[in-house]
């Protein structure tokens, strides 16, 4: 692969996907420990209830955001060296991933959100919502997946 990376671009390439699947983990992880902390919440469970405080700080500051910042910025990086900033044809498979990227990072910000809201004890959606929104990340990164690999535009 050329570009400014050069020969290091498979390691880039590698590392970001690695990141990726760290993220991906938190991002599967955070909201289905929202819906346990809501259950607790819902009980008047109020120790558990701090313990899933707690393990949702964890894993947001442990896992989840440093896994993303090191995916924006890796990804960026690799988005750079294929000609994202030069107009290189061929790339529409790239803008869409940006977009789903942007969606997911928005998604990320939701759940941080609302987990500051559960340690608030201020819940604001029904169980089967909170559930329904679990699915996001699974859809998302598919799709994702799929224009990577089959890069169809």
């Amino acid at each position: 692969m050329s570009g400014f990376l050069g020969g290091t671009y498979d390691w880039v390439k590698a590392a970001h996907l690695i990141f990726v699947i760290f993220w991906m983990a938190g991002l599967f992880m955070l909201p289905r420990y929202l819906v346990y902390h809501q259950e607790a919440l819902a009980a008047g469970n109020t120790t558990e209830a701090a313990n899933w405080v707690e393990r949702e700080s964890k894993i947001r500051h442990i896992i989840l955001t440093p896994a993303m910042i090191v995916v924006w910025v890796l990804g960026i990086a690799l988005a750079l060296n294929l000609g994202l900033a030069d107009g290189a044809p061929g790339l529409g498979w790239l803008h869409l991933k940006l977009v789903l990227v942007l969606l997911l990072s928005g998604y990320h910000g939701w759940a941080v959100g609302y987990a500051k809201k559960l340690a608030a004890g201020k819940p604001t959606l029904a169980g089967k919502q909170l559930r329904m929104l679990n699915e996001i990340p699974a859809v998302t990164v598919t799709l994702i997946v799929v224009l990577v690999i089959v890069k169809p535009f």
